[in-house]
């Protein structure tokens, strides 16, 4: 169990979708631990393996005082209910911007041991759990930004002191974000 660094914006593993998880071992624990460590020492809401480098299916979550994994998820909605309201991400340090997602979920999926399990979330909950399963697509939150939204991030993303323009970053429009905000076809 260690803390480990986390990729920033222009890292391509983020862009990257992650493969399901198939083995069920004590490696995958070790990096649920490290994915926990991490997320914890950089006060964060949720963490993803791609943002550690990890090209896997598996996430933690840290709200509410509820600490948790979820391991291959796949999400539902229950309602048509939004939320909008400002989001962030550890691979974006320091920057919030206003997120529409949807304000009721159920993820199912997983537990280190491959034993099924599910969480029903609501509010930061729910933005947490679509936030990370994004990650295990390769979408980040910008990507779910109007024009506007997108040109503001960019402009603050550049001038971020973590940003290395040796290595420009893109943002892509998410597929489904014509049809509706959320693209969560997961």
């Amino acid at each position: 169990m260690t803390v480990q660094p986390i990729r920033l914006f222009g890292d391509p593993v983020l862009r990257t979708p992650a493969e399901p998880v198939v083995d069920f071992d004590v490696e995958l624990r070790k990096l649920v631990a490290d994915l926990t460590d991490t997320m914890r020492d950089r006060s964060g809401a949720g963490l993803a393996a791609p943002q550690l480098g990890v090209g896997l299916r598996v996430f933690t979550f840290d709200v509410d005082d509820v600490v948790g994994h979820l391991i291959n998820p796949v999400l539902d909605f229950p309602d048509e209910e939004e939320q909008d309201g400002p989001e962030g991400c550890l691979s974006i340090p320091g920057l919030y911007f206003d997120t529409k997602r949807r304000m009721n979920v159920v993820a199912k999926g997983f537990n280190s041991y491959g034993d099924p399990m599910q969480i029903v979330g609501t509010g930061l909950m729910a933005r947490c759990v679509q936030h990370e399963t994004d990650h295990l697509d390769g979408v980040l939150f910008l990507d779910r930004l109007d024009a506007a939204g997108r040109k503001a991030a960019m402009k603050a993303i550049r001038q971020a002191e973590w940003y290395d323009p040796a290595t420009p970053p893109t943002v892509k429009v998410s597929p489904h974000a014509s049809a509706s905000p959320f693209g969560l076809g997961r």
